[in-house]
C-alpha cells in the first residue's frame, strides 16, 4: 500500500475539508491531492531518481512527499542548516534528483550533477497547473517512500530508508481513519526532514485532521498560531517546550484553551520541565513519544493519564515513571539485551532492541537487522517489573572506566537535583589511570552563585559508586542541543577538552 493512499482516501471521505494551514494560505484535502498529482508528472518528465526538499516546511513539502510517492520515487528531505560541504556530499549521493527549495545553494554546491531544481513557489504553481495523466498506474507501494540522512558524528551519515509498508504499517497500528472532526487541527513545527515531521503529517491526513504549520519555530509564533487556529494537539521536542514555557512567564498572552494534547520526543525531557508544564497546561492532555527514524517514529509512549498520576502521586515507583517513555505499543516487540545479545531481565540495563512491521532498520549501505528481524536501536536503558521502558542514552554514550560501563545518565540526573544547576552532560574524557573518566559540564541555574566542584563531587558520591565522581567538572553558558533538542556529546567532549 502506497502511502499516497492515506491522502487519496482522506480526499475521497472529504475533498472539502481543510487539510493544511501554511502562512495563511488553506488547502482542502481535494487540492492537496490533485497537486500531489500534478507533482507526480513533473517527477516523471524529470527522470529524477528522489525528490529533495531543500527548504522549511510549506504546503510544497506535503505535495513533493506525496507526489514522490505516486511516482514510485524516494522523498528525501534534507536538512538545510548543513554546512555547505556536507550539503553538497548529500546532493551528489541522491543525484540526479528534483530538488524543492534553494536553486542557488543546489547550483553552487551540486551544479552539473543532472538535478532538476524548481523554487518552493514555482514547484507549487507548476503542479497545480500539471494535467495529471487519466491512465497513469501510480506506483503500488512495494518500494522505498522516504530516504532521511542520519546525523553523522564521526562517520558520513547513514541513508535510513523506509519502505511504503513501513510507514503505512505505523499509520494503521496508531491512527483510526477519519477519527478527527472538522475542530481538529494538529499544530507541525519540527524540520521536514526528522521522522517526527513526517509522520505527523502522514497521521493527521490519514485521521482527516487538519494540519497547520509553522515553517520556523519561534515559541511567540507557536503560541500565537494556537491562538488563531485554534489548535488542539502539537508535537514539540523538550528545547521547544522550555522556550514556550519561558515566553508565557514573560508575558506573551495568547488563548491556548483548545490545546488539548501534546506530544513530545526527539531529547530527553527535564523532570523540573515536564512538572511545571503538566502546572501549566492543566487541561491538556501530555504524552511522550519514544522512536528512531528507522522505526518509522514512535515504538513506545507514556500517555495523558499516566503523566498526570505521576505528576500527582506520593508513590516514588508511580511517580518515577515520569521519567520514562512508557510502555512499548501493542505492534511493537521490546527487548533489552546485554552485549553478548542475551535478553535481560526487569531493571537491568542494555541496548534497547525492536521488532516489528513499522520497524525498517534498514539503510541503503546495508541492513541492520539481525537474522530474526530485530533491530538494534543503540539507545541504552532497561525496562522496569512493571513494563515501563526507561532511556538511560546512546550505547555508544557509555563511559568505559577501568572496564566498568557508565550510563550518563544516572550521573546526569543526580546533579540535577541540585538548586543551582539548570542542565548537566556527562561524557567520557581521556584518563592516563583509567582509560577514560567521568568528565561533567554544568550550567547554573540564572540567579545562583556557580557551586564548588567539591560539592558537586560529593552530591555524586553521596548517591552512586564511587567510580562516578568526574574526574573534570567545568562550567558553561549553556550546553550544545541540535534543532531537535538532543545534547551533542561530541561537542561537549570538545568543549571538556579546551
Amino acid at each position: 500500500m502506497n502511502i499516497a493512499l492515506l491522502l487519496e482516501m482522506a480526499a475521497d471521505a472529504a475533498g472539502d475539508r481543510v487539510g493544511l494551514v501554511c502562512d495563511g494560505k488553506r488547502w482542502t484535502y481535494g487540492e492537496l491531492i490533485g497537486a500531489a498529482r500534478g507533482a507526480a508528472e513533473l517527477i516523471a518528465d524529470s527522470k529524477a531518481e528522489f525528490v529533495a526538499l531543500l527548504d522549511e516546511s510549506s504546503e510544497a513539502s506535503v505535495i513533493a512527499m506525496f507526489g514522490a510517492a505516486l511516482a514510485g520515487v524516494p522523498y528525501c528531505p534534507l536538512n538545510y542548516r548543513l554546512a555547505d560541504a556536507d550539503l553538497g556530499a548529500l546532493l551528489g549521493r541522491i543525484a540526479p534528483a528534483l530538488v524543492v527549495g534553494d536553486g542557488e545553494r543546489v547550483e553552487k554546491l551540486a551544479g552539473g550533477q543532472g538535478h532538476t531544481v524548481y523554487p518552493r513557489g514555482e514547484f507549487t504553481l507548476a503542479a497545480l497547473e500539471a494535467v495529471a495523466n487519466p491512465d497513469a498506474v501510480y506506483d503500488a507501494g512495494e518500494g522505498i517512500a522516504i530516504q532521511l540522512f542520519t546525523s553523522g558524528t564521526t562517520a558520513a551519515p547513514k541513508a535510513a530508508i523506509l519502505q511504503h509498508s513501513n510507514l503505512v504499517s505505523y499509520i494503521l497500528g496508531t491512527v483510526e481513519f477519519g477519527a478527527a472532526d472538522e475542530a481538529e487541527a494538529a499544530l507541525v513545527s519540527v524540520p521536514p526532514y526528522h521522522i517526527a515531521g513526517i509522520a505527523a503529517i502522514a497521521s493527521s491526513i490519514y485521521a482527516q485532521r487538519r494540519i497547520v504549520m509553522l515553517p520556523a519555530f519561534a515559541p511567540d509564533g507557536w503560541l500565537k498560531l494556537v491562538d488563531a487556529e485554534k489548535v488542539t494537539g502539537a508535537f514539540v521536542v523538550p528545547t521547544m517546550l522550555s522556550r514556550i514555557i519561558h515566553a508565557m512567564d514573560k508575558g506573551v498572552h495568547a488563548d491556548i484553551s483548545s490545546l488539548r494534547s501534546i506530544a513530545y520526543g526527539g531529547g530527553k525531557m527535564p523532570l523540573e520541565l515536564i512538572h511545571r508544564a503538566l502546572d501549566l497546561f492543566p487541561e491538556t492532555g501530555f504524552t511522550n513519544a519514544y522512536g528512531l527514524t528507522e522505526t518509522s517514529s514512535t515504538v513506545a509512549l507514556l500517555g495523558p493519564d499516566e503523566h498526570r498520576a505521576a505528576h500527582r502521586s506520593d508513590d516514588p515507583r508511580v511517580r518515577a515513571r515520569l521519567a520514562s517513555v512508557g510502555i512499548p505499543l501493542p505492534t511493537i516487540e521490546l527487548e533489552i539485551r546485554d552485549e553478548e545479545g542475551r535478553v535481560l531481565g526487569p531493571n537491568q540495563p542494555g541496548e534497547i532492541y525492536v521488532r516489528g512491521d513499522q520497524v525498517s532498520g534498514q539503510y541503503r549501505e546495508r541492513s541492520a537487522l539481525d537474522a530474526e528481524g530485530w533491530f538494534p536501536t543503540r539507545d541504552a536503558g532497561y525496562l522496569d517489573e512493571d513494563g515501563y521502558l526507561f532511556l538511560s542514552g546512546r550505547a555508544d554514550d557509555v563511559i568505559v572506566r577501568g572496564g566498568e560501563n557508565i550510563s550518563p545518565g544516572e550521573i546526569e540526573d543526580v546533579v540535577l537535583t541540585h538548586p543551582a544547576i539548570a542542565d548537566a552532560a556527562a561524557v567520557a574524557v581521556p584518563s592516563v589511570e583509567w582509560g577514560e573518566a567521568v568528565g561533567l559540564a554544568l550550567v547554573v541555574r540564572g540567579g545562583f552563585d556557580h557551586p564548588a566542584e567539591d560539592e558537586i563531587r560529593d552530591l555524586i558520591r553521596s548517591r552512586l559508586r564511587s567510580s562516578r565522581v568526574p574526574e573534570t567538572v567545568r562550567f558553561f553558558a549553556a550546553l550544545p542541543y541540535n534543532e531537535m533538542g538532543k545534547l551533542l556529546r561530541r561537542e561537549v567532549k570538545v568543549m571538556l577538552a579546551g
